[in-house]
């Protein structure tokens, strides 16, 4: 069987056939790692392919940690055992009652009247990006327009100034390319982690001692039993914001722009209709983030496998967004599916994405432009992917503009 976490399977994209195949055959399955070669001092784990499970999984958040061992299901080989306890400090990698009650604390940034409250700033940007890439005839889609939205989303969200977010991406690139040589292959990871903290701690400080209207100051200044949200405590929540905020919705944008350049019809579709489904079909059919992972913290079961407290079990939500019995012509893209119950915000549960609303947004507003401003886009070239263990990921795509 082979590691669905080695970064090398990833660069030629999603292993399809392989997660099909576990589906029907052995959903829940033994996966055997060396020790140690992902960062963890054990011999495996359950790796999890349907959707039902991943759902099971995701809404139980007694018997399956994210503190236990983190979310990521691989890091670097032989990584100390200390560099992954401190990604507990993250909200992604909290079990209730932590995660609760700092989930509750910057969730007021993402309230339905906050993110409707940017709206109007993010179409001018997205119509703004468009318009910048287009006076080039070529380009990279990825480093023009798939990212630039996120980034200048994330700036206007925190009150980050506009010049500082080509800092904020090189980070987030060197904190999760640490398996891809392009973004310094074993380089540490911690390096331009502790950078990005320290900028978000400084910008902390400064909303504590003259506080602005911005969430910064909503949250640096919002209580949690009786506590202000320390500046550390805010670095860590920008820390996670860059990756699943960033990575996540440009990954998102770029693999839908390939799925619709690979597929006239639905581009032609698209353009002429708008449908509002596309959204969700994209993050379905993209799937930023492959896999995450819980740790049991008993002796429980799941698809007819007895899991052991302790063992950790691989939520890959590129196989359940495919998983036949939920989706009908699975491996077709269809900007019109609906019902569409894809997991790519997560499988529900406490850890469901605290920014689906401002993703669903940025990518609506960005395919919009696209499609008034540059309607005959083409594909120039394969796309390049990111070596990764657990994100799927485009980092190159070039695109003819006109």
């Amino acid at each position: 069987m082979i590691d669905l976490t080695d970064p090398e399977i990833y660069v030629h994209g999603i292993p399809h056939e392989q997660f099909a195949e576990m589906r029907r055959n052995a959903p829940v399955c033994w996966i055997p790692q060396a020790r140690g070669s992902a960062g963890f001092d054990d011999e495996g784990y359950w790796a999890v392919t349907r959707h039902a499970d991943v759902m099971a999984v995701s809404r139980d958040s007694e018997t399956f940690s994210s503190w236990e061992n983190t979310a990521i299901v691989r890091f670097q080989a032989d990584m100390p055992r200390d560099r992954i306890d401190m990604q507990r400090y993250v909200l992604l990698n909290m079990d209730p009652p932590q995660h609760t009650q700092q989930r509750a604390i910057v969730s007021r940034g993402f309230t339905p009247r906050a993110i409707n409250g940017l709206r109007a700033a993010l179409a001018t940007r997205a119509e703004r990006i468009v318009q910048e890439a287009g006076r080039g005839d070529t380009g990279d889609f990825v480093t023009e327009i798939a990212c630039e939205l996120p980034l200048q989303a994330i700036a206007e969200l925190l009150g980050v100034p506009q010049e500082d977010r080509k800092n904020v991406f090189e980070w987030s690139n060197s904190m999760i390319g640490y398996d891809d040589p392009e973004y310094g292959g074993a380089a540490d990871p911690l390096e331009p982690a502790m950078e990005l903290l320290g900028y978000a701690m400084t910008m902390a400080q400064d909303r504590q001692a003259c506080p602005r209207d911005d969430i910064v100051s909503t949250l640096v200044q919002a209580e949690i039993g009786g506590e202000h949200l320390s500046p550390d405590e805010f670095g860590f929540f920008v820390l996670i914001l860059a990756v699943a905020g960033n990575e996540t919705t440009r990954n998102a944008i770029s693999h839908g722009m390939l799925a619709l350049l690979e597929r006239p019809d639905q581009w032609a579709a698209f353009k002429q209709s708008r449908p509002r489904t596309a959204v969700d079909e994209i993050v379905r059919w993209g799937t930023p983030v492959n896999v995450f992972q819980r740790t049991a913290t008993r002796d429980t079961s799941l698809g007819g496998q007895q899991i052991r407290q302790g063992d950790r079990v691989a939520l890959f939500y590129g196989s359940a967004n495919f998983d036949e019995d939920v989706f009908d012509h699975a491996d077709r893209f269809d900007i019109t599916r609906s019902p569409n119950p894809h997991l790519g915000f997560g499988g529900s549960g406490a850890h469901f994405c605290l920014g689906a609303n401002l993703a669903r947004l940025e990518i609506d507003l960005i395919f919009n432009a696209i499609a008034d401003q540059m309607p005959e886009i083409s594909l120039a070239g394969p796309p390049e992917r990111l070596r990764s263990g657990w994100l799927n990921s485009i980092k190159h795509l070039p695109v003819h503009y006109r």
